[in-house]
């Protein structure tokens, strides 16, 4: 096989890698330059497997109700999943998640204050662990609480969204639910103070 016919198959197999990790079909250039071909089924088996915990769900396991809407947060598939009170609405998010299972806290809880723009104080166990953060960051793009919030009546508990991109999908925060700052602004517009709220 030539070196230049390696390359393109090479740069065939790339753009299939790329096209399963975003989940999305890609089409490719046939190695001889000629008709593009679709590749997606060359990598279906493995876009199920790195999309399989990443699904839909019924709430009805989860709330007895979907009185004032219904916040799911499946840990382990790092997802949120919003149902609204009348169930014509439902969304799933990817999330980040807490980095260890000691930061993590599962169980039911409620949106109790919801802020555009919020602030940012680290928590005391935070500032122990840390003590070179700041004490304090006002909204921005520096703030890790990101554009939106979501502040659960558990205390220092939020669903929040993120300039750090790369921390979705990750077990990346100390304790809270962060999502894209476009999904939070969504989320947002869907909640309202006393939406059910459960961490599994």
């Amino acid at each position: 096989m030539t070196e230049d016919r390696v390359n393109k198959l090479n740069r065939r197999g790339f753009l299939a890698g790329t096209a399963a990790l975003i989940g999305s079909p890609v089409l490719a250039q046939d190695v001889d330059g000629a008709d593009s071909v679709e590749v997606e089924k060359d990598v279906s088996a493995t876009v199920r497997h790195n999309i399989s915990s990443f699904r839909s769900m019924d709430w009805q396991p989860y709330f007895s109700s979907l009185k004032n809407g219904a916040i799911l947060v499946d840990i382990d598939s790092r997802a949120l999943h919003f149902w609204s009170e009348d169930g014509e609405t439902y969304k799933l998010y990817p999330s980040s998640v807490p980095l260890t299972d000691e930061l993590t806290r599962r169980g039911r809880t409620r949106v109790v204050r919801k802020v555009v723009g919020p602030e940012w104080r680290p928590t005391p166990s935070m500032k122990k662990r840390n003590p070179e953060w700041p004490d304090f960051i006002p909204a921005g793009p520096e703030n890790p609480l990101g554009t939106h919030a979501l502040y659960l009546s558990w205390t220092y508990y939020r669903i929040h969204g993120t300039h750090d991109t790369r921390k979705i999908g990750r077990r990346s925060s100390n304790g809270c639910i962060g999502l894209y700052n476009e999904h939070i602004s969504e989320l947002y517009g869907l909640t309202k103070v006393g939406t059910q709220v459960l961490l599994i």
